[in-house]
């Protein structure tokens, strides 16, 4: 009865009433969710600022999150903690190849402690996020060694660059993913009074989508077997690789073979406890520099072992591998890695390394 009281005197109609409810409910939430945002901001400011009372002593660390965190041992940036620099072990640059690359321009040069303080509140995308994602600020400095640069809370800069990868072995990015990105580097230029350079969501889905069927056919693992004519004892095969310039890995179960510092090919995993019957040799094309011939030495390895332990080169088969074949895997490879020289992303290059991740 109050209720129809009220709108006797205000002359609403049902409609009207329900729309004012519905409106006022909308009302509501966005204040809530104002509040919880302001909360995470403040905390992060009330962290960065006791970062930078203790001297940024902290080195930041980038976890794992986006690239396969039990196989690849790739870093991923986390602004789970407050972070005082942006570095990693394995550094990679942004690139708009594979990349979304959105661009902050400053009218005057800004601190990267208070960008920092801004995307400290992100405490929430690292977790969210499949897609690896970083940023680097262009140095205010014209002195500077270097013009981008991963950001440094001492540092000034006339611009940024928000990036987020676009497509990686798991496929391309995701609508959801990439539109909740770009939202948030809209904000960060907001808050921070700067112009934004942002592509559109739909342009950069397709090229995710053209990204992602590229890899997905340069994406080639060779493999070549050598079956014994007898089980190898675990320690003769041992030994044998160790001859052959293989290393054991850390696992215990598969050998490595280097070239400066860099994994050409591995061998399948192995039993230590068993004798060997037959080893793979496997090869991932995108991950090695072509320059390293690295199939013509595993070919060549491959042929060693075989003659030293008494076995033979078989295809997945157990059909002895022929200089057809061999000759006909060379025309692919010659193939594949112009297609990927052709797209940009150069076999063993930093770009394939985060690509094929």
């Amino acid at each position: 009865m109050y209720v129809e009281q009220i709108m006797t005197m205000l002359g609403l109609s049902d409609l009207q009433l329900a729309l004012a409810v519905i409106g006022l409910l909308i009302l509501i939430a966005v204040a809530v969710l104002n509040i919880k945002y302001a909360r995470a901001r403040r905390k992060a400011k009330e962290q960065s600022e006791y970062a930078v009372d203790d001297r940024f002593a902290r080195e930041p660390s980038f976890t794992q999150g986006f690239a396969d965190a039990d196989a690849s041992g790739r870093a991923e940036p986390s602004f789970g903690e407050i972070l005082t620099t942006i570095s990693a072990p394995e550094k990679f640059a942004i690139d708009p190849r594979i990349d979304c690359v959105i661009t902050l321009r400053f009218d005057d040069a800004i601190s990267g402690a208070e960008i920092l303080a801004e995307i400290n509140a992100w405490t929430d995308l690292e977790a969210q996020s499949t897609a690896r994602w970083m940023c680097e600020g262009l140095n205010a400095d014209v002195d500077a060694a270097e013009d981008w640069e991963e950001l440094n809370p001492e540092g000034s800069y006339s611009e940024l660059q928000l990036a987020i990868q676009l497509a990686s072995r798991k496929g391309p990015i995701g609508v959801l993913e990439l539109s909740d990105f770009c939202s948030r580097a809209q904000a960060l230029a907001e808050t921070l009074g700067s112009q934004i350079d942002m592509p559109s969501v739909s342009t950069m889905l397709e090229s995710a989508k053209e990204l992602d069927v590229m890899a997905a056919e340069s994406d080639i693992q060779l493999s070549i077997n050598v079956l014994f004519d007898e089980p190898c004892p675990w320690g003769n095969f041992d030994a044998l690789m160790r001859q052959r310039g293989f290393k054991l890995s850390r696992n215990g179960r598969q050998y490595e073979y280097l070239s400066k510092a860099l994994v050409l090919f591995n061998s399948a995993d192995l039993d230590p406890n068993r004798s060997v019957t037959q080893v793979t040799l496997l090869l991932e094309i995108p991950l090695v520099p072509q320059e390293e011939r690295a199939f013509e030495r595993m070919l060549s390895e491959g042929v060693e072992i075989a003659q030293a332990a008494h076995g033979r080169l078989v295809d997945d088969n157990s059909i002895n591998l022929s200089e057809a074949a061999v000759i006909s895997i060379r025309q692919h490879l010659d193939v594949l890695y112009a297609n990927l020289e052709k797209s940009g992303v150069p076999a063993g290059s930093s770009t394939a390394s985060r690509l094929f991740s």
